[in-house]
This record gives C-alpha cells, sequence and structure tokens, in this order.
C-alpha cells in the first residue's frame, strides 16, 4: 500500500506543523457540501414531496370511488376538504416533509476541517479535534474518512460522502501523511462467535455491536461499541454488515 509521506513545501516545521516564511499558520482548508449543492438536493427532495402530496390527492380520491378498499376513513377525510385547499394543503405538506428530510440529511454530513495544527470533523454540528501530533495517516476506505495514530489505532472512522481528490489535497497541503487506501487491509478477519485470541469482553462486544448493526435506531449503540472496542485495542470495519477486526500491536496482549 503506497503512503505519501510530506514533501518538503520550503517552509519550516515546527510544533504546530508546517508554516509560511513569516512564521504564520497555513490557512485551514474546510471540506463541506458546497452551498449550491445543499441548495439542489433541497430543492430535489423538496420537489419530490410536492409530487408525493400530489400522488396522496389522486390516491385519496381514487379510494372513495371504491365499494371495498383499505384506508377509505382517512381517504374520506381528506377529500371532504374543499379545493383548491385539499390541493395546496397537501403539497405544501409534502413539500415542507421532503424539505425536513433533505435538511437532516445535510446536517448528518461529515464536514472536515484540515488546519496546520489539527484536523477537526464535524458531524451535527459537534466538532471533534485531533491535534496534528496524534495523527500519524489519513486515508479513504471505501466511503469513510480514517485516521490513523502512531501506533496504527484508528482515531476516527467517519462516513464521508466528500471528494477523494479532495480531501487528499487538503491533508497534503498541510503536511500530512496520506495513503491510498488502508495499510493495514491485509490484517483484517472476519469476526465470528466466540473468535479466539480477542481481549477479554471483546467478543461480547461485538455480539452486541452485531446486533445493533443495521438498525437505524441504534446506529449510536453501533459507534459507541466500536469506541469500547477500541479501547481494548481492536480495530473494527464493517463490510456488507459484517464486522472484520484487526489488533493494535500492544506489548502484553489479554486474551479471551
Amino acid at each position: 500500500m503506497d503512503i505519501e509521506k510530506p514533501q518538503p513545501t520550503g517552509r519550516p516545521e515546527g510544533p504546530e506543523g508546517p508554516g509560511p516564511q513569516t512564521g504564520q499558520p497555513t490557512p485551514p482548508t474546510v471540506l463541506a457540501d458546497s452551498p449550491a449543492l445543499v441548495v439542489t438536493v433541497c430543492v430535489a427532495f423538496a420537489a419530490a414531496g410536492t409530487g408525493l402530496g400530489w400522488l396522496v390527492r389522486l390516491l385519496a380520491k381514487w379510494l372513495v370511488t371504491l365499494d371495498h378498499a383499505p384506508w377509505q376513513g382517512p381517504a374520506r377525510l381528506l377529500t371532504a376538504i374543499p379545493e383548491p385547499w385539499l390541493t395546496i394543503g397537501l403539497l405544501t405538506v409534502g413539500a415542507a416533509l421532503g424539505l425536513g428530510v433533505a435538511l437532516f440529511g445535510q446536517h448528518d454530513e461529515l464536514a472536515v476541517t484540515v488546519a496546520d495544527d489539527e484536523v477537526v470533523l464535524t458531524r451535527r454540528a459537534k466538532p471533534v479535534a485531533f491535534p496534528r501530533t496524534t495523527v500519524h495517516l489519513a486515508f479513504r476506505d471505501r466511503k469513510e474518512l480514517v485516521l490513523l495514530g502512531a501506533d496504527s489505532a484508528e482515531l476516527a472512522r467517519e462516513g464521508c460522502t466528500l471528494d477523494a481528490e479532495r480531501l487528499a489535497g487538503a491533508f497534503r497541503a498541510h503536511g500530512y501523511a496520506w495513503a491510498d487506501g488502508d495499510p493495514h487491509e491485509d490484517e483484517f478477519r472476519r469476526w465470528v462467535p466466540h473468535t479466539p485470541n480477542l481481549p477479554v469482553g471483546a467478543n461480547a462486544l461485538f455480539t452486541a455491536r452485531e446486533r445493533a448493526l443495521g438498525k437505524s435506531e441504534t446506529a449510536d449503540d453501533a459507534r459507541e461499541l466500536r469506541a469500547e472496542l477500541a479501547r481494548l485495542g481492536v480495530v473494527v470495519r464493517d463490510k456488507d454488515k459484517r464486522q472484520f477486526w484487526r489488533l493494535v500491536p500492544q506489548d502484553q496482549p489479554t486474551r479471551d
């Protein structure tokens, strides 16, 4: 796996990273969805919601013409609203729902700020900072941004839809090491119940996490369990709702 080391830039290197000849830090690079893309997504979802409202109107008017059909009670309630208020109301509600879904999705997108002295990952308006001295390597693993520490432990693994070339350019510009993939790819093994040679308690955490995977209401649980496994020195990656693992090198690991 190729790893691109920071290239000399002619700027002095200090404890807070490279800076220009004047000693001033390089301005941070902020990577997030562009305003144009956000507007486009919001408009598209609002339009889709409007279309859904129109379909609900047509479906309600059709159901009340049938002798026996499910949902005739709600359909009669809707069609009892006089026009044009029925159409206006359904289209407005549909557009609002579509816009709400779009805004929630954008709020959940990852924003990345790369500076000379730290990397900040922001999701749901909650920034998490990683000092430069702790970030040994950064790379994209499929649709996830991964930061590794000096001991190969994962500092962060976050779903990321940002352009890979923009990410690589930002990290390189600020002097961070960037790889074109996971240098520890071959170390991962698939987890199965009662896997041997794992730290004490890891199998129980994997079992709980397997139940949490694929359930939207327990997505935060899966994230928390990943963090618990990381504290035990176990790196986890998911593929098609299957869990794969590798161990961070330790002097005296404790096994199940």
